[in-house]
């Protein structure tokens, strides 16, 4: 949280607070028809109003600039991920696995087809002779 921000919450916090102590002494010299205190407390009251206004005012600020911070902030972060991203695509376009790939796809197009046993070895017979299949019906 920005200091600004901080400084403006407390601060109207407290202001608003303080209006409870003239507002009370307003609400007694009401009960008891003093008009001169009456007016010393409501000036009390529209001053410590004021400054929470002010402060209200400062917070606002406060948290405009943490929100620009924080966008300014996920904006890099946004950034460092694309530049990340491009190097890995480049790096992955750059490797010799896809010529690798091509010249084993090629080498096993020629290869004779295999059988393998149950035990998963190459049975040789098996590939040597010709297979016939004849259907009787």
């Amino acid at each position: 949280m920005h200091a600004m921000t901080m400084e403006g919450l407390v601060g109207a916090r407290m202001n608003v607070n303080l209006i409870d102590t003239p507002m009370r002494v307003y609400n007694e010299a009401k009960r008891k028809g003093d008009t001169a205190k009456m007016e010393r407390a409501m000036g009390y009251v529209n001053e410590f109003q004021n400054k929470a206004e002010e402060y209200q005012v400062k917070a606002d600020k406060g948290m405009e600039e943490d929100a620009k911070e924080a966008k300014e902030k996920a904006e890099l972060e946004r950034e460092k991920v694309i530049k990340k991203r491009r190097e890995e695509c480049e790096k992955f376009e750059n490797t010799d696995s896809d010529s690798s790939t091509a010249s084993e796809t090629a080498d096993a197009s020629k290869l004779e087809p295999v059988i393998y046993t149950k035990t998963g070895e190459t049975d040789k017979n098996q590939s040597e002779s010709s297979v016939s299949i004849s259907v009787s019906i």
